[in-house]
């Protein structure tokens, strides 16, 4: 599959973090000096390539690289780590393997010293080292140091932009689920410097004003090449934020006539849904596609690792299912499946009546957790194309299907969500306008469609449009359901019946590597 910004040769050396704050602001450093990598244009949009290249690659030298250290290779890909975080402690999967941190992700029982988490964490801060290291390059004094000018200068300038952008999420990453992680900009000193411990509330303050700064210096919603932030991905990235500005902020401090505003500029801005619900999720979901505003785009030849959609669609499926239909003729690790709540979100979840539920398997409930066959396993990603061919892989190993961070549904969901919860700007009438545009397309009728509809409504929703999509935990959250012994799943808490939670498990504890290294770090409440 042709992917022309994954066609850029990534060459920045890669950077071991284990405890990774204490040194976390550090250059990058291999045989090739600043000078001589930023000397061209193509150099700076190589540099770039990395800055994206982080979401998608594990490290620089094939599956056995990592840029970081302490985690097997196979699991240290920023999506793999961050799905887990966000769909395993929720209704919507659990998994059969008993690999260090999986379990603790169900039964609610994580600690400090869980490796996914850390190495979740620290890929986000290396990530934020990635970018930190453009910028310092990429100043106006950079630029005309090194003659660049005009035209040129630009488009270096529209690099830095999106390199902001692109720190900024993995800031909105560590802020959702960490809550008060170290923070380090462009600007501090390089070298043995421990950054200073930041608050959520500080946090969502200059995430929220690297965004607004960004806006006009990024291109213009979808003129970009694909793959790389636009004003589009800008305006989603906010109006999620400002969703859930109450859950950073704190009770009572809500922004949702902004993220209506906001939801509002995506809706509006040309995109359109994909007609065929199931192709956003194929491996030629990246052309034709005006649905989807900032994906991470995998390639089986030139993003192998076995992480993102790789692992998404491998961890679903066994040999009991024909692996090569899901365009894995090799594959197939039987890992991950559903709980009964996900399927019974649906009613019908047989995909006669809604097309968005894509299960496999006979068996609703989890009696015994280490049997992959109980609980229905998901098809929604799956590695063919939309003609029904697999992209050439060596072996099908590895996947080429694009993981979608921003869609224009869920700018539906949120523009609803905000409406109902008092938002200004907006109104109930569009807000079901867009609810019944998603249920149309999922029952191919109108025999979904809703007159009005509850907040409770938009949480289902949600659960049937975005499931397996990284949104679960987030909205469970906001929800006040998460850790509520009112709203439980099978084996919530660690019990078959499922119960609540302790309440500070609505933040991940940092990691205890990182507390001993950086003494500027006050662990969360509860850890």
């Amino acid at each position: 599959m042709k992917k022309n910004f994954l066609k850029i040769c990534i060459f920045m050396a890669v950077v071991g973090l284990s405890s990774c704050t204490k040194d976390l602001d550090r250059t990058p450093t291999n045989a090739t000096t600043s000078e001589v990598a930023y000397s061209t244009m193509d150099g700076y949009k190589q540099v770039l390539a990395k800055v994206y290249g982080s979401f998608a690659l594990t490290g620089n030298t094939g599956t056995s690289s990592s840029d970081l250290a302490g985690i097997d290779p196979g699991q240290a890909d920023f999506l793999r780590l961050y799905w887990n975080a966000q769909e395993l402690p929720t209704e919507e999967a659990m998994c059969v393997w008993n690999d260090p941190g999986i379990p603790d992700f169900h039964y609610m029982n994580w600690t400090s010293n869980n490796v996914l988490l850390a190495a979740l964490y620290n890929r986000s801060l290396f990530h934020i080292t990635i970018a930190n290291e453009f910028l310092r390059e990429s100043t106006d004094d950079k630029i005309a140091s090194r003659g660049f000018t005009g035209k040129d200068a630009d488009e270096i300038r529209t690099y830095r932009a999106e390199a902001r952008y692109l720190r900024a999420f993995e800031y909105w990453v560590l802020m959702d689920l960490f809550g008060n992680p170290p923070f380090v900009t462009e600007k501090d000193p390089i070298g043995k410097y421990i950054p200073p411990q930041t608050t959520r509330t500080e946090l969502f303050k200059y995430v929220e004003s690297e965004l607004l700064a960004v806006e006009p210096l990024v291109m213009k919603a979808r003129t970009n090449e694909y793959a790389r932030v636009d004003q589009g991905a800008v305006w989603a990235l906010l109006a999620r934020l400002y969703l859930n500005a109450e859950v950073y902020l704190g009770k009572g401090n809500t922004k949702y006539t902004e993220a209506i505003t906001y939801s509002s500029k995506v809706i509006t801005a040309g995109y359109s849904l994909k007609k065929n619900y199931n192709e956003l999720f194929l491996a030629d979901n990246d052309v034709n596609n005006s649905e989807i505003i900032l994906p991470i785009a995998y390639d089986g030849v030139k993003t192998q690792n076995n992480g993102g959609t790789t692992f998404i669609i491998n961890a679903a499926v066994n040999g009991d299912m024909n692996p090569a239909s899901f365009g894995i003729p090799g594959g197939g690790w039987g890992g991950n499946r559903s709980t009964s709540s996900l399927p019974l979100m649906f009613g019908d979840y047989s995909g006669a009546t809604d097309k968005r539920a894509m299960f496999y398997g006979t068996k609703l409930d989890i009696d015994d957790v280490s049997q992959f066959a109980e609980g229905l396993r998901v098809t929604k990603f799956r590695n063919v194309t939309s003609t029904g061919t697999t992209p050439s892989a060596p072996g099908g190993a590895y996947c080429s299907v694009d993981f979608p961070l921003f869609r224009l549904a869920e700018q539906y969901l949120i523009y609803a969500e905000a409406v109902k919860r008092g938002g200004t700007g907006g109104d109930a009438a569009t807000a079901t306008t867009y609810l019944n545009t998603l249920r149309e397309r999922a029952y191919g009728n109108k025999s979904g469609d809703i007159t009005s509809y509850t907040l409770d409504d938009v949480l289902s929703e949600r659960g049937r449009e975005l499931y397996w999509e990284g949104f679960r935990r987030t909205d469970l959250i906001r929800f006040d359901k998460f850790t509520s012994s009112s709203y439980v799943w099978p084996w919530k808490g660690g019990v078959k019946e499922g119960k609540g939670a302790e309440s500070f498990r609505t933040l991940y504890p940092l990691p205890a590597t990182d507390l001993t290294a950086n003494p500027s770090l006050h662990q969360n409440t509860g850890y």
